[in-house]
């Protein structure tokens, strides 16, 4: 199960030099059902990393309580795997080595952690690149490698941060729809930030979308497209075009 609540959370940023306050997060409620793909939006500065690194447990919360199936997170745990816009491979670790880094940490020797990830290298395409540097692979190969080191430690929920935010267009189609074999494949649950509504509509089954710093939750769409979807069919533009329009109704109140 990977099930996270969400409730009345809220966080406030001290500034040492003259004794202020910034509020990133004002009283953000939603729950992310097992097994569910959610993503969040919102304008630039809303909040939306700093959310997600307080589900990771790599930040704390001013307020509120946040749980993975009813048990408050406290601190990062493989239960809860991340995956950042930037690749964050280890330079001098090959792909696969990258992978078993998570079960190395957890005590699972080096050989039985490779045997262990060679599904992993599979699922994401770079079994014939195992044993490659991550100076050596594309982009995309690189995002690829970081999303099966999270996978390794067969996390409950994966919580994604803009992940294909650097790449180009072409890479990104491709990369959301093999992001979807996996999700299918390892009913994992998913919390995704994207700044991209097309992203948003074409992966996720709710959309959170969030209003400007204070970030709250303006509101929370359904995303009732059947799957395999079309990135242009008629239904798919009339959502982008419900939520653009909920995005520039915050342009206008900074």
């Amino acid at each position: 199960m990977g099930r996270v609540s969400v409730k009345n959370v809220s966080r406030t940023f001290s500034k040492k030099d003259d004794e202020s306050e910034t509020q990133a997060l004002e009283n953000i409620n939603f729950n992310v059902e097992d097994g569910e793909f959610v993503c969040l939006l919102g304008p630039s500065g809303c909040g939306k990393t700093t959310l997600l690194r307080i589900v990771a447990g790599l930040e704390t919360h001013t307020s509120g309580e946040i749980t993975l199936n009813g048990a408050p997170i406290t601190g990062p745990d493989p239960k809860r795997g991340m995956v950042f816009q930037q690749y964050s491979l280890f330079p001098w670790r090959t792909v696969i080595d990258n992978i078993t880094f998570g079960l190395e940490m957890q005590g699972v020797g080096k050989g039985e952690a490779r045997k262990q990830v060679e599904k992993y290298l599979d699922l994401v395409g770079l079994e014939q690149f195992k044993n490659s540097y991550p100076h050596e692979l594309s982009g995309g190969m690189q995002q690829r490698a970081a999303i099966a080191r999270a996978l390794a430690n067969e996390p409950e929920v994966l919580l994604m941060d803009e992940p294909f935010g650097a790449l180009d267009a072409q890479t990104r189609n491709i990369l959301q729809d093999e992001l979807l074999k996996i999700w299918e494949q390892k009913h994992v649950t998913f919390l995704f930030v994207t700044h991209s509504v097309d992203e948003a509509v074409f992966l996720s089954d709710r959309i959170v979308v969030m209003t400007s710093r204070p970030g709250r939750v303006k509101e929370i769409i359904n995303v009732e497209l059947p799957r395999p979807r079309s990135r242009t069919s008629p239904e798919a533009n009339l959502l982008r075009d419900k939520v653009l329009k909920l995005l520039e109704q915050e342009r206008f109140t900074r």
